[in-house]
Formats: structure tokens, sequence, C-alpha cells
């Protein structure tokens, strides 16, 4: 079957998120040989624990260009599904929490977020938050539009859509355990939000704490499989839900141990909200990585939706003689 060729949308989102990305590449590689741009203490950026975040970051940030680059090619559609879904989990994640809220703080403060009395200059948090917003806007739409070609029965099928599951059972213990422990951590970080004197800290709690209620619920929503309902809006509020939890607590984890010059240790009741979102997100990710691996090998049914595959052209035959078109012909 031939992989079905990336449409003008695709491309054009994977080109805008790698067009963002190519600025923070640059400051990091200057940064990782001895150039501190933007930086007024070059000892900051000597710190082995500053060297080894940058070299940790510019990993992640390789791997999103390469992803973003596969996005726009055939062969990107044979890449292996975990290659795909895992990175692009923790990304976004990640980027979805600074769309959502550097926008609505630089309206509420102006750019005065951007001004702090560590080392770095403000225009450098700038260049890379404003990158982060333009890469996490196209990654996001690129993958979508990604995931809509290559398993199109995610958008296609309805949540009470009937599949064998051998796994269902786990499914549901694991999902209702869950939900009690994700809605004590977004409640937690929702009563953090109200009582925070800082408006941008103050949004981002309640963001990552409405994405935790919401993804406690949507697992027991997508476990159940119940409804005439679309699949796809719990499915997408699970995966940013249980990506935020996983990959912020990740970042938060790895600052205290490394004990970084980026900010203070996570103590006491803010360690245990991280660590905690850190193992609840991944759970939750591996109880829904079987759900999708399962619901993804059903064959046609009522829907006429087929096994998931990458998509094959409308006016392509089956792989018979004779009845080919061109690769080519009719792709969009």
């Amino acid at each position: 079957m031939t992989p079905q060729k990336a449409g003008i949308g695709r491309i054009t989102a994977a080109v805008v998120a790698m067009a963002a990305m190519l600025p923070y590449l640059t400051l990091k590689i200057f940064w990782l040989t001895g150039h501190p741009v933007g930086v007024s203490d070059p000892a900051f950026m000597d710190d082995p624990a500053m060297v080894g975040l940058n070299v940790m970051t510019f990993g992640m940030d390789a791997v999103a260009l390469l992803l973003a680059l596969a996005f726009t090619t055939r062969q990107g559609m044979r890449l292996p599904a975990w290659l795909v879904l895992l990175p692009l989990w923790v990304g976004t994640g990640l980027l979805s929490v600074v769309i959502v809220t550097v926008p609505v703080s630089v309206l509420v403060s102006g750019p005065s977020i951007f001004v702090t009395d560590g080392p770095i200059a403000p225009w450098v948090y700038m260049m890379v938050y404003g990158g982060f917003i333009g890469q996490g806007v196209g990654l996001i739409v690129a993958f979508v539009l990604y995931i809509r070609d290559r398993w199109p029965v995610v958008f296609s099928t309805a949540l009470g859509y009937g599949y064998a599951s051998p796994t269902r059972p786990f499914q549901t213990v694991v999902a209702r355990g869950a939900l009690p422990v994700s809605a004590l951590l977004g409640g937690i970080r929702l009563f953090w939000a109200a009582g925070n004197p800082s408006p941008e800290q103050a949004l981002q709690d309640g963001f990552k704490g409405l994405l935790a209620l919401g993804a406690g619920i949507a697992l027991v929503l997508l476990v159940r499989g119940r409804g005439s309902g679309a699949f796809w809006p719990p499915l997408v509020v699970g995966w940013l839900g249980t990506g935020v939890m996983f990959g912020w607590g990740l970042y938060a984890m790895i600052l205290t141990v490394t004990a970084g010059p980026l900010g203070a240790k996570m103590t006491g009741a803010v360690g245990l909200v991280e660590l905690f979102g850190t193992l609840t997100g991944l759970v939750m990710a591996m109880c829904g990585a079987f759900l999708l691996a399962e619901r993804s090998g059903m064959g046609a049914g009522r829907s006429g939706v087929g096994h998931v595959q990458p998509a094959q052209d409308a006016l392509e035959g089956e792989d018979r003689e004779g009845d080919r078109q061109t690769a080519d012909h009719g792709h969009r």
C-alpha cells in the first residue's frame, strides 16, 4: 500500500515548526561551544548542570525537528508508531502549557515577565518562548494532520465502537485508580492558582490543574467506551493532560536532582505534587497505550473503517495487478 502524500496544510505547518526551532537550536549551539550569547556571566554556562541541561534540551529540539521533517514526506508515514507518538506526547505536553500561558501572561503583565534577576538577557527569553509558541503550534497542527492521514480511525469512530480488548479489566483498574489521584493533584494546583499573587504562575498552575482533572475523567470515558460521541475529544484531553503531568513533572525532577542554577529544588508539597504528577501521568499514558494498540487492531465493521494502516488514496485500488493508479495521482 502506497503511503499517502503529505498535503499542503501538513507541509506548511511542519515548515513553520522547523523555522521556529532554528533560532533556539542555534542559541544552544553557541552556548555549548563556549559562546555565551545573551548571557552576562560566562561562568553561568560553564556550570556542569547547565551544560547537561543544554545538551538535553538541544537533543529534544533536534528530535522535534526531525519529526517535523518526517511529517512532510511519504517515508514519515512508515515510521514505527512509538517513534512518533512517544516524543510527540512529551513534546505537546510541554509546549501546550507555553502556548496557552505565555501569550495570556504577556497580555496581562506585558513584556516585563521576561525580565529576571538572572544573567540571561530578556531578549533571550522573548526569542526562546516565541520560538516555542511557533514550533508548538506548527508541530501540533502537523501532527493532527499526520494522524488524520495515517490513523483516520481516530477521527472516524465513536467512543462506543466495539473492539476486542483482552486488557480491559487492567485498564479499568488503572483508570479508576488514577481518577482520584489526578483529581487530587489537579485540585491542589487549582488551590495554588487561586492563592498565588503572581498572575503568570497562577495561570500556569490553573491550566495544569484543569488538564490533570480532565485527563482523569477522559481516561475513564475512553476505557468505558460507551456512547455515540466522537472518540477523539476525550483522547485529546487525556493525551494533553497526561503529557503535561509527565513532561513538566519530569522537568521539575531533573532540576531538583541536578541542583542546577535555573531554579530551586522542589521540596515539600511542591516536590510531592511534581513527583506524583510524573508517575501518575506515566501510568495513565501506559494504560492509554494499551487501549490505542487494541483499538487500532480492529477490522472493518459497522462504520466501514478498516485496520489502522498508512492511508491509501481513494483513487487507488487494492494491490491487484491492473487496477493501480499512478502513485501520486489524485493526492492532495
